[in-house]
C-alpha cells in the first residue's frame, strides 16, 4: 500500500554548509537554531532521507523546510530572499528524485504581497504544491483584513496551506516546563487557527481554500462543542458566522500526528476519512514512530480508510 507523507521537514543544504562553517545563512546562526544542535537527522542528505523513508515505510515525502525559518520577525526582505533560496532548494529536490519528493513552500509572512507573489512562483515556475506557514504572524491572527488577499491567492491557485507552529506557542508565557509549549501549547494554537478562519469568516470568503491543520488539528475536533455553545449563547461569537463551527469542521484537513488510535478514529468520524491525510512531523522527537506501519496496524479503521489516508487523498489532492 503507497503513502505519502504531507509533513516531513528539511534544512536546505546552504544552510547546513553555513552551519558547518560557523557562518551566518540570512542571519541564521547555527546557535539561534536548536534543533541542528540536538537532533543529527536535521543534518540530512537525501540520500540519507531516502533511505530513512525506505525504512519507514514512506514512498513519498511533501518536502517542507523546518518552521524555524520563518523568521515573520525580522527584516522583509532578508526573510523574502530567504524564503527564495529555500523554495529554490525544496524545488530542486523535487525534480532531482521525482517520484519520491515534492514540495511545499515557506512564505515572508509580515509582508503579505511578497508571500503572494512567492506562493504563486512557488505554484508555477517552482512546481510546488503550496506552502507551510505558522499558526500567525507575529501577533496577528488570520481572520485579519490584510491576510484575506493570501487566501484568495491560495485559493485561486490550488495550494495546500499546511499549519505548523513556529517559536513559542500560546502555552509559552504561563509555562516552559514539561515540555508543554509543545505537548499542549501545539495543540491549543491549532484550535485557535481553526477558529481565527471559521468565526472570521475566512472559510466563507474562500470557500475552496485547502488548509491542513497539522498535528491532527490539536484540540480542535475535541473541542468543537464548546465553540457551538459560545457561537449559540454569545453574540461575539456569532459575529459574521451564520452556521456553528462544527458544520466547518469538514472544509479543513487533518494529519494523522494524534499518537493515539482512539483519537485518530474521532477525526475519521468527525470529519470523514476523506480529509485525514497521512503525516509524520519527520525527523523530529514528536514525530509517529514508524508511522506507515502504524497507520497498517490500527484496527478501528478499514483497509479502505487505510489506503485513502496513506496515499489516495494526497495523491487526488495534489496530483501525485
Amino acid at each position: 500500500m503507497r503513502s505519502i507523507d504531507i509533513h516531513a521537514h528539511i534544512s536546505p543544504q546552504p544552510f547546513i554548509d553555513a552551519m558547518e562553517a560557523g557562518e551566518n545563512w540570512h542571519g541564521i546562526t547555527s546557535e539561534a537554531v536548536a534543533s541542528h544542535r540536538h537532533n543529527p537527522r536535521t543534518v540530512w542528505s537525501p540520500e540519507a532521507r531516502l533511505a530513512d523513508m525506505d525504512s519507514l515505510g514512506v514512498d513519498v515525502q511533501v518536502l517542507s523546510t523546518n518552521a524555524v525559518f520563518y523568521y515573520y520577525d525580522k527584516d522583509t526582505s532578508a526573510v523574502a530572499a530567504m524564503a527564495r533560496d529555500c523554495n529554490e532548494y525544496v524545488s530542486g529536490l523535487t525534480k532531482e528524485h521525482p517520484g519520491r519528493f515534492e514540495g511545499l513552500g515557506t512564505l515572508p509572512m509580515q509582508d503579505i504581497p511578497a508571500s503572494i507573489e512567492e506562493l504563486e512562483r512557488c505554484m508555477g515556475e517552482l512546481g510546488l504544491k503550496g506552502a507551510m506557514i505558522g499558526d500567525h504572524v507575529n501577533g496577528r491572527t488570520f481572520d485579519e483584513p490584510e491576510f484575506l488577499p493570501l487566501w484568495k491567492a491560495a485559493e485561486r491557485t490550488g495550494a495546500m496551506i499546511l499549519i505548523h507552529q513556529g517559536g513559542p506557542t500560546i502555552v509559552s508565557p504561563r509555562s516552559s516546563r514539561y515540555h508543554l509549549p509543545n505537548s499542549i501549547g501545539n495543540m491549543a494554537d491549532r484550535a485557535v487557527t481553526f477558529a481565527c478562519f471559521v468565526f472570521g469568516g475566512v472559510m466563507d470568503a474562500c470557500p475552496d481554500l485547502r488548509v491542513c491543520l497539522s498535528h491532527g488539528g490539536g484540540y480542535t475536533c475535541f473541542g468543537i462543542g464548546r465553540m457551538d455553545r459560545g457561537w449559540q449563547v454569545r453574540p461575539e461569537a456569532r459575529g459574521k458566522l451564520e452556521r456553528p463551527p462544527s458544520e466547518y469542521l469538514d472544509k479543513f484537513y487533518y494529519d494523522t500526528i494524534t499518537h493515539s488510535e482512539e483519537a485518530l478514529r474521532y477525526i475519521v468520524d468527525r470529519v470523514g476519512v476523506d480529509r485525514v491525510l497521512f503525516g509524520t512531523d519527520w525527523p523530529y522527537d514528536m514525530c509517529t514512530d514508524w508511522p506507515a506501519s502504524w497507520i497498517l496496524s490500527l484496527e478501528s479503521l478499514t483497509d479502505e480508510e487505510k489506503e485513502k489516508i496513506l496515499s489516495k487523498n494526497l495523491e487526488e489532492l495534489l496530483g501525485i
